[in-house]
């Protein structure tokens, strides 16, 4: 007899197409697996021969958590390059170390949790490093180049299927998972969606995570818009995976659902796929899932069109098709290229501020370099384990001879003094155990943080002399003369551990707090030492130096300076031709996930090491080396630079920039705002009348958005606009007058000059970055679509091309413009609203003041209500009631309590709407009033009360 060979089903087919495979895998699914796809790690189904799956691997600059890989610098480096051909080579580069290390460790998901595509709105939001830019459109730009590059160009097979972060107006880590976002349909849709839509119309994007904050009043993990606005957007398949821990914040933290069954369902109708909740154990979703299928809130057909998107993007990484997956055998990984892409990445970054001729350093220079990230590379969050290293230090050494550069770190070196007159010493460690050494038996710094084994500290009559740092804010670091910091471990004693500040609680940070018996000084005597990782304060016990108990009196300490920053810095820098002072953070303190920025001034701390460096030596250059923008005073500089922590290129990269080998071209994707006061509330998302970003700020900036100086000089010539078959077609050239080979940023904007409503000052309509020998032009061709021209029109509901004069607008930044001309577009003339056919939705407003948007249901519409129940102000511009006395009448859909009053153009309140108080702030009612009213008016609408409105109506 002859073996039979079952035959091969469908969706092993690499011929048929993917929904023909998609569907027959659905079908071989029993429900209990289906419901298991469900969360992040997807088990296995041995009987069809179906691998364990999960979503998400990070790869925001590299892949992050999983070891060893190339860094590249962190995003808003990236996006400072304004170099989307550069952005997309990194993105393959990233792709093809995630396909490489996944052939090493089935841990590294081919998911990728990357880009985060949120706008860098508000400098303080601590997650800042994380974006690329305030502008959408130059976010879009970068972000879909990265994805291209992440996804591969396979026609059919992805290289790594890219999910962008964070759905939707997320911009503040304080109180993320219980804020809302409060923004009206025009920011919605000029600002926040357009970032996004560019990326998924490009087709290289796998889905969205959703943020943890609420937009209008309802959590972003059960936002009509995933289905209203995203899923529209293409005729793919996107996968929407949760942000960790969210969907049990639908009812643990903000309270939204009664339980969790009811949350998971709602969550999972609105567009949810994939929960990443409850780490590796998925059975508690399973369970909430399997209740909500009991009670009626989902069917098996919401289950089922979840697990379809999961399974697109699975056959679109080639899972079921490894013989025919063109990715299956990468193993390009921290290869020479990549190596060099690093150091090309770095280099672009870079953004040259201000510069009165320092710059570039002449090789003979002898250079002081001084400050805290002098001798420092330092890692973020969602940074991979650096294979190679480069701090500016080193970098200036290699290029100009360690004889030439002289170096103070410029920390405090001080003693800590106890109450018993004893020290805070760090004893002698034993030596190192074989599980802490790496390969080659080197110490793996990793390994250090949170180690046990170590002795703690003491206290003797001489102690250790600690590097203090103070980081502003009042957090503070030690660190002990080998170089490591003070830790504290899960047992609550005080080691010197860490190689560097880190962990999603960091252990290695600290406060000073006064003493009634200290001078209040941060220096002075008698303090406190506060640990802000486990919130206890320092004592010294019989076994050793740890964190307090309830039973445990603080230990009452002084800070003895033993030689202070400025003294060191002053030691170093008198002699020298040049003194560079780097400056910056640590991406671990103050300003992070989880924590945002109270200020935008430098730390007291580098303040004094600028002004001791200054002080001695007036031919002084500001690096700074930080994950968003600092307020400062540059006019006392001979030259400021800045980039992001450029990964693991950084050092070499500023170095070369100094010594004018590379002239900078970065370029800033952000408002460098002059002081904290030109800043919004960290939570007011309305750009537009707030005045936010360089699209509306009003005031004058520190440094412009698109800001950037070069070592060469550049002029503009031949602006000229034709438009034909719906687009603009704009050129110009550009021509490099200086005497070096260097890159210019051609920025192209627009204004409207007589709009209807309000418009930006100015918006990025495209860019280009060329690289030109001296004397060397280009000529410069950017196609702007006309629909690129329009805004969202409220009174209409949708975008709108005004009729009219549009200025355009080519230079080297938003402010520095070379050439001008206006365009006049043929669009559609404005109207005025039809109030009395259509009503009013009460967020479609021009103009408000004291209210804020939130929910209408839990599943969709808006609605509008007074700030915590106060008073409110809303204005709806040239609303039409009809000829002669065409309203007669006005009603109100409301929820809540207390009163709508009704005028137009400024004047008396004509209607007055009083509502009673109503069952909750879901259950509407109609009120009405007369109202006699015609022709075209301003409405104004005062809301008074803990009331939400939904809609205003009129008759006639």
């Amino acid at each position: 007899m002859t073996a039979h060979t079952p035959p091969t089903p469908p969706f092993r087919d690499p011929q048929l197409p993917f929904a023909k495979r998609i569907d027959d895998l659905l079908s071989r699914l029993t429900p209990e697996e289906k419901v298991s796809f469900l969360h992040q790690f997807a088990p296995a189904v041995e009987r069809l021969g179906i691998a364990a799956f999960r979503t998400g691997q990070e790869a925001l600059h590299g892949v992050a958590w999983m070891g060893p890989a190339t860094v590249f610098p962190q995003a808003v480096g990236l996006g400072a390059t304004w170099n989307t051909e550069l952005v997309h080579r990194i993105g393959e580069a990233v792709s093809k170390e995630v396909r490489a290390m996944r052939a090493r460790d089935e841990r590294v998901g081919l998911n990728v949790w990357s880009p985060t595509v949120n706008l860098l709105r508000h400098p303080l939001w601590g997650r800042n490093e994380e974006g690329y830019s305030e502008d959408p459109r130059l976010t879009s730009a970068i972000a879909t180049a990265y994805t291209h590059g992440l996804r591969g160009d396979h026609p059919t097979y992805w290289r790594t299927a890219p999910v962008l972060k964070h759905w939707l107006a997320h911009n503040n880590e304080t109180g993320r998972d219980v804020t809302s976002s409060s923004v009206r349909p025009r920011v919605l849709h000029e600002y926040d969606l357009r970032a996004f839509r560019g990326c998924v119309e490009a087709g290289a994007v796998a889905g969205v995570m959703p943020a943890y904050n609420l937009v209008n009043g309802r959590p972003n993990h059960v936002s009509p818009y995933l289905r209203e606005q995203l899923r529209s957007w293409t005729d793919e398949d996107l996968l929407v995976c949760s942000d960790a821990g969210a969907p049990s914040n639908l009812v643990d933290s903000e309270h939204y659902f009664d339980t969790h069954e009811e949350a998971t369902a709602a969550a999972l109708v609105a567009g949810v796929d994939s929960f990443t909740d409850h780490g590796t154990d998925g059975s508690k979703i399973v369970a909430r899932v399997e209740g909500a299928l009991e009670r009626g809130l989902l069917t098996q057909a919401d289950v089922d069109t979840a697990v379809r998107r999961q399974l697109s993007v699975r056959f679109r990484l080639g899972e079921f098709d490894p013989h025919y997956d063109p990715h299956a055998g990468t193993g390009e990984f921290d290869s020479p290229a990549h190596r060099l892409l690093a150091g090309e990445a770095a280099e672009q970054a870079i953004v040259l501020l201000r510069n009165d001729g320092v710059l570039p350093l002449a090789a003979d220079t002898r250079i002081a370099v001084v400050g805290l990230l002098a001798d420092e590379c330092k890692l973020d969050w969602y940074s991979g384990t650096l294979l190679h290293r480069s701090t500016p230090l080193e970098g200036l050494y290699e290029r100009f001879g360690a004889e030439r550069v002289d170096f103070a770190e410029g920390v405090d070196r001080v003693l800590v003094k106890t109450s018993a007159g004893t020290f805070l010493k760090v004893p002698t460690a034993p030596e190192a155990t074989d599980e802490v050494r790496g390969a080659e038996g080197a110490l793996d710094p990793a390994l250090l943080a949170g180690r046990t084994d170590l002795p703690p500290l003491t206290t003797d009559a001489t102690g250790t002399e600690f590097a203090l740092v103070d980081w502003g804010e009042g957090v503070l670091t030690l660190r002990a003369p080998d170089g490591r910091y003070l830790s504290v471990a899960e047992d609550g004693f005080l080691r010197a551990s860490a190689d560097q500040p880190g962990g999603w609680v960091v252990q290695e940070t600290f406060r000073l707090e006064p003493h009634p018996s200290g001078d209040g000084n941060s220096h002075g005597n008698g303090h406190l030492l506060l640990h802000p990782g486990t919130g206890r304060h320092v004592c010294v016990a019989a076994d050793g130096v740890r964190v307090a108990g309830p039973e445990d009196d603080p230990e009452v300490v002084e800070v003895i300076v033993v030689e202070s920053g400025e003294d060191a810095v002053t030691r170093v820098t008198a002699g020298a031709d040049v003194v560079v002072v780097v400056a910056g953070n640590d991406p671990h303190i103050n300003g992070r996930e989880t924590e945002d920025r109270g200020t935008l001034r430098l730390p007291p701390h580098q303040e004094r090491l600028l002004a001791a460096a200054r002080a001695a030596n007036p031919r002084t250059v500001l690096a700074l080396v930080s994950a968003y923008p600092y307020a400062f005073e540059p006019g006392p500089l001979s030259a400021v630079l800045w980039t992001a922590h450029g990964g693991q290129a950084a050092g070499t990269a500023l170095a070369r920039v100094l010594a004018g080998d590379v002239s900078p071209a970065g370029r800033l994707p952000q408002t460098w705002y002059a002081d904290d006061a030109d800043l919004p509330d960290l939570l007011d998302y309305d750009v537009i009348g707030a005045r936010q970003t360089y699209l509306y700020f009003e005031g004058a900036p520190l440094f412009p958005f698109g800001h950037g100086l070069s070592y060469a000089s550049f002029s503009y010539a031949d602006l000229a606009v034709r438009v034909a078959d719906g687009t603009a077609h704009v050129t110009c050239t550009v021509t490099n007058t200086g005497d070096l080979t260097a890159d210019e940023v051609a920025q192209l904007y627009t204004r409207a000059v007589d709009p209807s409503v309000p418009r930006p000052r100015r918006e990025l309509l495209d860019h280009r970055r060329v690289t030109l020998a001296p004397g060397a032009s280009a000529e410069l061709s950017f196609d702007v679509p006309l629909s690129a021209f329009a805004f969202w029109d409220v009174a209409q509901g949708r975008w709108r091309v005004e009729s009219g004069a549009y200025d355009l607008l080519v230079g080297a930044s938003s402010t520095d413009v070379r050439l001008r001309t206006t365009v006049t577009l043929e669009g559609e003339p404005s109207a005025p609203r039809p109030v009395r056919l259509r009503g009013l939705q009460a967020a479609d407003f021009d103009e408000q003041s004291g209210v804020e948007i939130v929910d209408r249901t839990k599943a969709s519409g808006d609605a509008v209500t007074p700030v915590a129940g106060g008073t409110g102000e809303l204005v709806y511009r040239a609303c039409d009631f009809g000829t002669g006395a065409g309203t007669t009448g006005v009603t109100a859909t409301v929820a809540g309590s207390g009163t709508v009053e009704l005028s137009l153009d400024g004047g008396p309140v004509l209607a007055t709407l009083t509502v009673a108080p109503t069952a909750g702030p879901y259950d509407y009612v109609t009120v009405d009033a007369a109202l006699t009213a015609g022709g075209v008016h301003d409405l104004r609408l005062g809301l008074r009360g803990p009331l939400r409105l939904a809609h205003v109506g009129f008759r006639g």
